[in-house]
């Protein structure tokens, strides 16, 4: 599902607009062909499905995500033009002039026609499913040179340090968990490592790191859902953006066993649906 390598896979489901922002908080993650640069190692994952035009051209687009209706975010890939130190995109009859947010890594941004303003990047145009460009996720692919062979990782070893770092914040041993999170951390962005873990932080920053680290694993709504928290998806998808899913949600309870309960009577209770 998650690409097509060489004709074989589906390639419906992409790398999500919420996952390419962590992983370019400490700058950006270029795929293009002639300015590759990952900047955290788990972007190599990450595989744009970048289109040519008759003559084997790249095409220049501003890439941004705007509110395309009421309660929904879609992308956009507006052509841009270059003149002198100029430079403008066009959709459809508007153009708009791009004011750089960080020009070395090509962040810009526009004032648009609603009234917002809009970050985004210039990039290569990418093919599209429906509106969706294709960012590919190969994690799960090409073990032994093979397109789409994978042997799922039952525990890994980089989630037994998150696990554990884990356990040390709820703990309030917070230097402890500060150097787990970092072993991982650091591994995949040079220099990148957290300063400081505290009671106000811990939680937010080793869930953000799992969410980088465990991509693509099955484990983001366990993890959401066992911390009592909603699962949150305000970014462009097919998905009902405005939609949080509450850890109590009858979809996501798990019911005990009848047998299970019987055997250990006033003691366990099912769990609540509501």
């Amino acid at each position: 599902m998650y690409a097509n390598i060489g004709g074989q896979g589906w390639g419906e489901m992409y790398a999500s607009a919420k996952y390419i922002d962590l992983l370019n908080e400490t700058g950006r993650n270029d795929w293009r062909p002639a300015k590759y640069k990952i900047v955290d190692a788990r972007a190599a994952f990450i595989e744009p499905t970048y289109s040519t035009n008759a003559s084997g051209a790249f095409t220049e687009v501003f890439r941004f995500i705007k509110d395309d209706a009421a309660n929904t975010l879609n992308y956009v890939q507006a052509n841009i033009t270059r003149s002198g130190s100029t430079i403008t995109c066009t959709e459809g009859t508007d153009v708009y002039t791009l004011t750089p947010v960080d020009a070395a890594q090509e962040i810009y941004s526009i004032n648009y026609k609603n009234g917002k303003t809009y970050t985004g990047v210039i990039d290569n145009f990418i093919s599209l499913n429906r509106v969706y460009p294709q960012f590919y996720i190969v994690k799960d692919s090409r073990e032994g040179e093979n397109s789409h062979l994978h042997s799922p990782v039952i525990s890994r070893l980089g989630e037994v340090y998150l696990n554990r770092a884990e356990a040390y914040a709820k703990l309030q041993r917070y230097g402890e968990a500060l150097l787990d999170l970092n072993t991982i951390r650091t591994r995949s962005i040079v220099n990148g490592g957290y300063s400081a873990l505290t009671a106000t932080n811990a939680g937010d920053l080793i869930d953000k790191e799992r969410q980088l680290e465990l991509a693509y694993q099955a484990e983001r709504s366990f993890d959401v859902f066992r911390n009592g928290k909603p699962l949150v998806r305000r970014y462009p998808g097919p998905q009902n953006q405005t939609v949080d899913i509450q850890a109590n949600d009858f979809r996501v309870v798990y019911y005990i066993p009848q047998s299970a309960i019987n055997s250990y009577p006033g003691k366990l209770t099912q769990n609540p649906t509501q």
